[in-house]
């Protein structure tokens, strides 16, 4: 696209914003400075490096398209070129099993800072800050419970591992100068019925309590709720109103993973209301289709709505976004950048919504001018602002990035 049309554009759709009273050049800024943590694991299926197969235990990629990052290197090349695609500075999201351990193993309860610090050095290398997950599944320690668990030589492999993943993060957040945001998701549950729902959740709650007892300045934990895992269809440890009463009571972020609800849930609906009783929000954004799939984000009505009730919240500076989703059946560089531009299309039209003219309307109970207002907004020359918003960080322009995915992998993913 010509500069000219885009200045043009862009011109065009700035006046007619500020009609309503919207700030363009303003949401455009507040864009620029929002972060998107890229999840590492997009690259190679959910693979990592500690033992070169593919998890489970919750974890289903499908596809088998060619080009998967095999190793370290190649993740961090994805990575490297995803950047030069995307505007603003982001963040890439790492969980324990991506460590560099020189080729040698190391258990989930002996891993250390050290096995990390090579990622730290590569992102301070590339403009990059990092955020980090533990991981209990997939282990032959996993099974059905982790820190669930009634066996506490079990219990207590996984409650080491959490600690040690919460000190790594620390490390990191210490070196990038900002707080690393480690996310805690435990898969625990049973395939069929139980009868010791609360003794679980007890369980669950005591290991909680004792790893976060450390206190860790140099990064922040969050907690994440599942709706069901595969083969654990019956009952989850870790149920969403497990997680709000223990974050609300122990004033720990929530994180909301747009795919652990009932499909019929409004997941833009529980924000206000968590806003009221945790510190802040980490958000995972996938797009379920049927049940927990992590299909592509895409810039769909429940993405959308999620952001707009941030904004409205005034909940943007309390959250911290990331991606989850995990595609092998398209161009999996592709599939990045769709889900993070999507992504940051949804952050745009949050806040271009004329959300000062719509308070007014409302506290005057001027209901129908809203409702009118609010249609009207869906279809301003919003795309105009997303195509400045690339242009003027030096990205392609709307499609234009299909054509430098597609010679990345006849130069690079297509020799894997």
């Amino acid at each position: 696209m010509k500069e000219a049309q885009i200045l043009n554009g862009y011109e065009i759709a700035k006046e007619r914003y500020a009609a309503i009273g919207v700030d363009t050049d303003k949401a455009v800024a507040e864009l620029e400075k929002q972060q998107i943590s890229l999840h590492c694991w997009q690259t190679d299926d959910v693979i990592g490096f500690e033992s070169g197969e593919a998890l489970s235990g919750g974890i289903q990629t499908t596809g088998n398209y060619p080009g998967r990052a095999r190793n370290i290197d190649e993740v961090r090349s994805d990575l490297e070129f995803v950047k030069t695609l995307l505007a603003g500075n982001h963040r890439v999201n790492l969980h324990e099993i991506y460590g560099d351990f020189g080729g040698k193993f190391v258990d989930r309860d002996k891993v250390g800072v050290e096995c990390f610090e090579s990622w730290v050095q590569w992102a301070k290398e590339n403009n990059f800050k990092l955020d980090f997950n533990s991981t209990s599944f997939s282990h032959p320690k996993s099974g059905d419970l982790s820190l669930s668990n009634p066996d506490p030589a079990i219990r207590e492999f996984w409650i080491e591992h959490t600690k040690r993943c919460r000190r790594i993060a620390d490390a990191m957040g210490k070196a990038q100068n900002d707080p690393c945001i480690m996310n805690i998701w435990v898969h625990d549950g049973s395939k069929d019925t139980t009868v010791n729902r609360k003794y679980y959740r007890e369980i669950l709650a005591e290991s909680l309590d004792e790893i976060l007892k450390e206190e860790l300045p140099g990064m922040k934990t969050c907690l994440e709720a599942k709706l069901f895992g595969i083969g654990l269809e019956s009952y989850t440890v870790g149920s969403m109103d497990f997680f709000e009463g223990y974050c609300a009571t122990r004033k720990v972020i929530y994180t909301l993973d747009t795919g652990h609800y009932e499909p019929t849930e409004n997941v833009a609906d529980k924000v206000a209301s968590l806003l009221l009783f945790v510190p802040e929000l980490m958000l995972h954004v996938s797009r379920p289709i049927r049940w927990d799939s992590d299909h592509v984000t895409i810039m769909n009505d429940p993405t959308l709505e999620l952001f707009k009730e941030l904004v409205r919240a005034d909940g943007l500076k309390r959250a911290h976004v990331g991606l989850d989703y995990f595609d092998a059946s398209i161009n999996r560089i592709g599939a990045y950048i769709i889900g993070t531009r999507a992504t940051q299309k949804c952050i745009l039209s949050a806040l271009l919504e004329p959300l000062a003219k719509l308070r007014e309307y409302e506290a005057n109970g001027q209901y129908f001018q809203r409702l009118a207002l609010l249609e009207e907004a869906k279809t301003l020359p919003f795309g105009a602002v997303f195509d400045y918003f690339n242009w003027k960080n030096n990205v392609p322009v709307g499609e234009e990035y299909i054509s430098c995915i597609e010679q990345y992998e006849k130069d690079v993913t297509s020799k894997r």
